[in-house]
């Protein structure tokens, strides 16, 4: 079961390309602010995966730290936009 789990956190790691190409290429800052709370949502995923695969509950509290804060960021920068500032 851990092999599913452990292939399931390098798939994560892999689809991450994408919003990575978004965030360099991303025509809008809102498209941007987007594609860096996706990357920061597949790695916390990633993170979850692999913590299931080796068995070990402090994964859990990275991952839990990392959705946590990706959630914060992304809430700054849109009200940070949203007030006309950048």
């Amino acid at each position: 079961m851990s092999q599913v789990f452990l292939a399931a956190a390098l798939a994560e790691l892999v689809l991450t390309v994408l919003p990575l190409w978004r965030l360099a290429s991303g025509p809008t800052i809102g498209d941007r602010i987007v594609a860096v709370n996706l990357v920061a949502t597949q790695s916390m995923l990633a993170v979850f995966l692999f913590a299931a695969a080796a068995g070990r509950d402090i994964y859990l509290g990275v991952a839990l730290w990392l959705a946590s804060f990706s959630y914060l960021g992304t809430m700054l920068w849109a009200r940070y936009l949203e007030r006309g500032l950048l």
